[in-house]
């Protein structure tokens, strides 16, 4: 088993986003069946995923922290908005659920690429996958709940247009375990 801190970078949401998605997270999960094959992120930490990095040796932290610091210093804030509601893979199992966005998604593209850019200077290889801006909430095994959860997520979506500033940028570490995971703060700067 690695013990190497699991990092991934990431563009947190505002508490006041943070707090309008809990409502329509808590509405869907009042009408759905305890243990039924999805697990709920901890929406204390919602964010979006900017790059996952995986196991990471403490010693390549620092030069982690200022590839981040050198890409959001590149970048000005700017504002998203959450709407509509999709899942990995969009049809049969779905595996993901997660929120869409209709506003700041070249804003979120083009910052990826700074990340990507100053992590391969720090010697990181270019992540190969093209980057998908969403809003992870769930995770479901594919079969009990999972299409009727995405149903119930679409359905509450439909009329969602939660905004919510990008100001910050993020180096998180992933501690996994029994329950849900959680995220603590690696390093954490400011846009512009």
């Amino acid at each position: 088993m690695n013990d190497d801190p699991r990092l991934f970078v990431a563009a947190p949401l505002s508490e006041e986003a943070r707090a309008a998605v809990a409502e329509v997270v808590d509405r869907i999960r009042a009408g759905e069946p305890e243990g039924r094959g999805v697990r709920w992120v901890r929406l204390d930490g919602l964010h979006i995923t900017m790059r996952f990095l995986g196991p990471t040796p403490d010693a390549r932290i620092p030069d982690l922290a200022a590839a981040v610091a050198r890409a959001a210093d590149q970048a000005t804030p700017f504002t998203i908005r959450i709407a509509g509601a999709g899942s990995f893979p969009p049809v049969g199992r779905p595996r993901t659920l997660w929120l869409d966005l209709d506003r700041g998604v070249d804003q979120l593209a083009a910052l990826a690429t700074r990340i990507d850019d100053a992590l391969e200077g720090a010697g990181w290889e270019r992540e190969r996958r093209p980057f998908r801006a969403h809003l992870t909430l769930a995770r479901a095994d594919g079969v009990r709940a999972g299409p009727a959860t995405v149903a119930a997520l679409r359905a509450a979506a439909v009329e969602l247009a939660i905004e919510s500033p990008i100001e910050r940028l993020v180096l998180y570490e992933s501690i996994t375990g029994s329950g849900r995971a959680r995220y603590v703060d690696r390093a954490d700067v400011a846009l512009g």
